[in-house]
């Protein structure tokens, strides 16, 4: 089949882009804090996000969109095991950037780069191949939950020593939705999931700072100015913004209360910025994209494409809203970036690729019009 003058989903490319563009005009908005602070940083933020994430993520998603989604299929397993390797390599003393007693950077020269941003993309092509070639046998065993179960072993003895507990959910979740989409019985994903909560919930027994979180999830005022600290002033700006907001780059908890207000505060930003209503529009917006993402992938060609698209966009949304519920306090404190909204360029770069995927795939059906 042949994509040649076809056009690509017009509806999601809308809903990208009105993303990309909130997310940049948000994301300038909440460096203003960084800027009273140190000059030299809020410039070295915005090159990282507006350069390199959005920048060369752009030139990323163009390329993208030129090849056909079955050279994922065929370089999945190359794919998967090159990103194993990288994020790996975080501990390795030459290559290894620590930063509060977490190993998760690569540093190569002046630029450091988080791998398991890879590794979460190249999880997705590699499962969507795998089930894609099980077909119908992954109802049985040990093609279906068996492969899942190595591969989140594998990746869980990686992160798990960085640490990384939220990128670790984060694939398991997406594994987990994909196997059901590709059939697998219901109380399969449940056992596997139960055994996962099992692994987290040891986990977070012999991990201080882990507990440290559940506490401050449980009693949010526990520690206000210790670990509930971020959490505080978050649920103060969302407060304090109320139903219309403060006005765009009006923030005031942007400047010396949030911790990292362009990172993983952001939303606290948005909240006290663009009020209730500016809130809730950017979750209908990754609502929109979730659901759209889907249906291009009820219309795909095939099985592989169907699951490729299928866990990009689940692995994008549980994400984005894996942020919110934290920092509304619905969720503990995880730490993970908002997707195409706050600071991460790296997350930003490959997630761009991967839309790129999508609206390659979505250029092979006409029902998504």
């Amino acid at each position: 089949m042949h994509t040649k003058g076809k056009k690509a989903d017009r509806f999601f490319l809308v809903i990208f882009f009105l993303l990309i563009i909130i997310g940049v005009a948000m994301f300038i908005s909440a460096s203003l804090g960084i800027l009273a602070k140190s000059a030299s940083t809020f410039y070295s933020v915005l090159f990282s996000q507006l350069i390199l994430g959005l920048g060369a993520g752009l030139v990323g998603m163009y390329f993208a969109l030129k090849i056909d989604y079955k050279f994922w299929r065929n370089y999945s397993f190359y794919i998967f095991l090159g990103s194993i390797f990288l994020t790996a390599a975080v501990f390795i003393p030459t290559l290894g950037w620590s930063h509060l007693g977490a190993e998760r950077w690569l540093q190569l020269g002046p630029l450091k780069f988080q791998p398991v941003e890879i590794l979460k993309f190249g999880f997705v092509i590699y499962f969507a191949a795998w089930l894609s070639w099980a077909k119908n046998r992954v109802q049985d065993f040990k093609f279906g939950i068996l492969p899942f179960g190595i591969l989140l072993a594998i990746i869980a003895f990686i992160l798990f020593n960085q640490p990384d507990t939220k990128s670790f959910i984060l694939i398991a979740v997406t594994g987990m939705c994909m196997l059901f989409i590709s059939g697998v019985s219901m109380k399969y994903i449940t056992l596997i999931g139960a055994g996962a909560l099992i692994v987290l919930g040891s986990l977070v027994y012999f991990t201080p700072y882990l507990q440290s979180r559940i506490k401050t999830f449980i009693d949010p005022s526990g520690d206000p100015q210790g670990s509930s600290y971020q959490l505080q002033q978050g649920l103060i700006a969302i407060g304090s913004g109320g139903i219309l907001g403060r006005g765009y780059g009006q923030s005031i908890q942007k400047f010396s209360y949030l911790p990292e207000p362009q990172g993983d505060s952001i939303f606290a930003v948005v909240g006290e910025e663009l009020g209730f209503v500016g809130s809730v529009a950017i979750i209908i917006l990754y609502l929109l994209f979730v659901l759209r993402g889907l249906r291009i992938a009820n219309n795909s060609p095939d099985l592989f494409s169907r699951l490729l698209v299928s866990g990009i966009v689940i692995l994008i949304v549980a994400q984005s809203f894996m942020n919110i519920a934290s920092v509304t306090g619905v969720f503990p404190l995880t730490g993970v970036p908002l997707v195409f909204i706050s600071h991460g360029g790296t997350s930003l770069m490959i997630d761009l690729i991967a839309i790129g995927i999508v609206l390659q795939i979505s250029k092979f059906n006409t029902g998504t019009r």
